[in-house]
């Protein structure tokens, strides 16, 4: 079983392009398993305590995409600071890749606001996808 984590934010055009990008994987579909993962909230509610109040239009465009392919599917919830949690939720789950979609920010709007991506690329143990919007 090849397990993927794939952290989306509330954009449908990202979420999509990390949802094709899995389900265009070489191989049988059912032997890929992917968790879709997004910060609803900024603090953690108690282990095992997941609720999703709102869906996230992100999560149901990857959601949808990932069920036409006939992929296997569970949801978790992120918290704040929201890399940390990636790289750490990866390693809880021992996905085999971590598959983001990055944004375009200048190298001045990384230096002030950070950028998810780039530091799950650079802290996480497992290898990690970028696919182009």
């Amino acid at each position: 079983m090849y397990e993927i984590l794939l952290p989306v934010d509330d954009n449908t055009d990202r979420a999509a392009a990390q949802a094709r990008y899995v389900s265009g994987l070489p191989g049988a579909t059912d032997d890929v398993t992917v968790t879709v993962a997004h910060a609803y909230r900024d603090e953690a509610s108690s282990p095992g305590e997941e609720q999703f109040d709102e869906e996230s239009p992100g999560v149901i465009k990857a959601l949808d995409i990932l069920s036409e392919a006939g992929i296997a599917t569970e949801q978790r919830e992120l918290y704040v600071p929201v890399a940390e949690s990636v790289v750490e939720l990866s390693d809880e789950l021992g996905v085999d890749e971590v598959v983001l979609c990055g944004r375009k920010r200048s190298p001045a709007g990384k230096a002030l606001f950070g950028s998810v991506t780039q530091s799950v690329a650079l802290e996480s143990t497992v290898p990690v996808t970028i696919v182009p919007a």
